[in-house]
């Protein structure tokens, strides 16, 4: 009898502890199982505020770029040379080339790389040059046969008739004849032309 009771006691406590193992070891999987859960979930938010971020850094460069100034198809455009053997600047106001519509700064500078951007705006581009050659744009107004006409001077300093205008010399006031006479030097074609203008 001693022997069924020692047989049934050492049963219990061997079921019980195979019953503690187990639960140890269930215990044990549930705690990694948790624990990987976690690590998967904290890499997951990791990518999802990583993506996100990349996004917003993508849709900022997008908004930097649609917010710069590109070329309007009314702009202005100017075309400056400096021609440095006789000291002058000219002005080209010339018609915008399609090709520089929508055109950014940096476009421009590639597609003008021999040129200088003195200004750029949406409305006006203003391109600058230097050159060592003469304008080639210098004038000299005389009185020939009773009307005001137009020499081009070369570079030589030869007189080359440019222009006989319909403006007669008999009108013009007693100063106008003297300075016709000897000659009015001008520079430049804009000038020139204010200067017929202010005698038409």
């Amino acid at each position: 009898m001693k022997k069924t009771i020692v047989a049934l006691i050492c049963g219990i406590v061997f079921i019980g502890a195979i019953f503690t193992a187990v639960i140890l070891v269930n215990n044990n999987k549930k705690e990694t199982h948790e624990e990987k859960v976690t690590e998967l979930s904290e890499e997951n938010i990791v990518d999802d505020c990583t993506d996100e971020y990349e996004e917003l850094q993508q849709q900022n460069i997008l908004t930097v770029n649609s917010e710069e100034e590109k070329i309007s198809p009314n702009c202005s455009f100017i075309l400056e040379t400096h021609y440095k053997k006789c000291d002058h600047t000219v002005s080209q106001y010339i018609e915008l080339p399609q090709s520089l519509v929508n055109k950014n700064k940096s476009e421009l500078e590639s597609m003008y790389s021999d040129w200088e951007v003195k200004k750029f705006s949406s409305n006006e581009i203003i391109l600058y040059k230097e050159s060592e050659l003469e304008c080639g744009e210098h004038y000299m107004v005389r009185d020939k046969d009773g009307r005001v006409t137009v020499y081009r001077i070369s570079e030589d300093g030869i007189e080359d008739e440019y222009e006989q205008l319909e403006i007669s010399t008999e009108y013009l006031t007693e100063t106008d004849k003297i300075n016709m006479k000897n000659g009015i030097q001008i520079n430049g074609k804009q000038e020139l032309n204010q200067f017929i203008e202010d005698f038409e």
